[in-house]
Order: structure tokens, then C-alpha cells, then sequence
């Protein structure tokens, strides 16, 4: 699977040990964190919450769009689920390529279609006490 959600923290370095390919000459990736804002509003935590089957299939779609439309190697995208602090890695993805210029275009293709596409919603802590949620709007057209 080039996609997965985790319940748990997971290390970057070991996940981008699958993108090593002698044909590979660029690599880009992406970090999520979670901080501590949004909308002007103090953030203490949050909760990603998946539908996991659904997830996990479009979140391999996306992964298979990428290696068709993009001249890159390999690909890889891991999302967390589960409760996370202000700091912590909320997702990563990674790809390798020939050139950068694919290797950057597939990483921002990847992230910006997961956070569009896959059913994964986030359940804001806010440091007056209450919560939000929000949801993955759908995508333009």
C-alpha cells in the first residue's frame, strides 16, 4: 500500500526507505503538523477521525494518479488518526523521482488531493474549552 493511516507516531526516515531506487535522482516530502491556531483561535490538540476502507481505497487512488500523471518512481503518504498535541506529526508524504521538477509537482499533487478527496475529518481542541470539527471540502468542478 503506498497509502496507510496510523494510530500511532511513525518515522518519516523509515517510510522514505521505500522510495530508494537507483533510477530515483530528486526526492521531496511533506510534513503536516499540528499547531497550535486556527482561525485566529488558540488550538490545544485534535482528533482525526477516518472512515478507513473509504479512506485507505481514495487514498490509494490519488497514489495511483500521481505515478500516472507525474514522471516519478515511487510514492508514499502516511495520515494519522487518533488524538494528536500541538507538534505532532500529522502527515507525511514522500516521492521520489528522476527529475525534481516531478518530484515537487507529484508531492503537492498528493497532499493537496488527500486533503480534497479522502474522508478523513478533524475534530479541533480549542483552548476556551470547546471543539470543531472540519470536514474535507470537496473538490472544485
Amino acid at each position: 500500500m503506498r497509502f496507510r493511516l496510523s494510530e500511532t507516531p511513525f518515522d518519516p526516515a523509515a517510510t522514505r526507505e521505500w522510495l530508494m531506487r537507483d533510477e530515483a535522482g530528486a526526492y521531496a516530502s511533506f510534513e503536516g503538523w499540528v499547531r497550535d491556531h486556527h482561525a485566529g483561535r488558540a488550538v490545544i490538540g485534535l482528533q482525526y477521525e477516518a472512515y478507513a476502507a473509504l479512506a485507505e481505497r481514495e487514498g490509494e487512488a490519488v497514489m495511483a494518479e500521481a505515478l500516472e500523471r507525474f514522471a516519478i518512481v515511487e510514492a508514499r503518504c502516511v495520515h494519522r488518526v487518533g488524538e494528536l498535541g500541538v507538534g505532532e506529526l500529522a502527515v507525511w508524504v514522500g516521492v521520489s523521482a528522476a527529475h525534481r521538477d516531478a518530484a515537487f509537482a507529484a508531492c503537492r499533487y498528493i497532499i493537496d488531493e488527500t486533503k480534497a478527496r479522502v474522508p478523513i475529518w478533524k475534530h479541533e481542541r480549542y483552548a476556551e474549552g470547546d471543539a470543531g470539527w472540519l470536514h474535507p471540502e470537496p473538490s472544485p468542478g
